[in-house]
């Protein structure tokens, strides 16, 4: 197992705040984008406040 696999099992998951890693649309979660650099990686999921997609021919370095 490697130590990230191991940090992940053993880490305190942390509550979401609404308001500030999420909101609510029409009964959805939407991520914000404070969450998304916390999380610190693209999922590839298409999320609409997503920091890390190209954005106008250019990709976003964090």
């Amino acid at each position: 197992m490697s130590s990230d696999e191991e940090i992940k099992q053993t880490a305190t998951p942390v509550p979401l705040v609404e308001g500030v890693d999420y909101y609510m649309e029409k009964g959805l979660f939407v991520l914000t984008e404070h969450f998304l650099l916390k999380r610190g990686h693209c999922c590839g999921s298409g999320c609409r406040h997503c920091p890390y997609r190209k954005k106008k021919g250019k990709r976003v370095e964090h």
